[in-house]
């Protein structure tokens, strides 16, 4: 347990290594999040705007609508998988840029 009232928090601001990592950290987190949007909002305008080729059946009575819509749940699932890997990676850099102030 540390002490953070003792950390210098102004001096690893300034670092380079912290400001790079919060660019890729932000650079990862708005990619992610306008992927998912635009994957999750596909579906309503799919269904709007082509309703013959989502009503188009591809197994028994499951057309291209409901596999779309299951598939979100995988997508869903893994970005969340890719966003615990790298936030990982994160955690480790960001506790070497601050292990010379602790």
């Amino acid at each position: 347990m540390t002490d953070n009232s003792k950390v210098n928090w102004a001096e690893i601001e300034a670092k380079p290594a912290f400001r790079s990592l919060l660019a890729r950290k932000a650079k990862f987190i708005v990619t992610a999040t306008i992927f998912f949007l635009a994957y999750y909002l596909a579906l309503p305008i799919l269904v709007g705007y082509w309703p013959e080729l989502m009503k188009r059946q591809v197994w028994g009575k499951v057309n291209i609508a409901y596999v779309f819509a299951l598939s979100q749940f995988f997508m869903a699932w893994i970005v969340a998988f890719i966003y615990v890997r790298v936030a990982a990676k994160w955690d480790k850099e960001a506790a070497d840029v601050i292990k010379d102030q602790i």
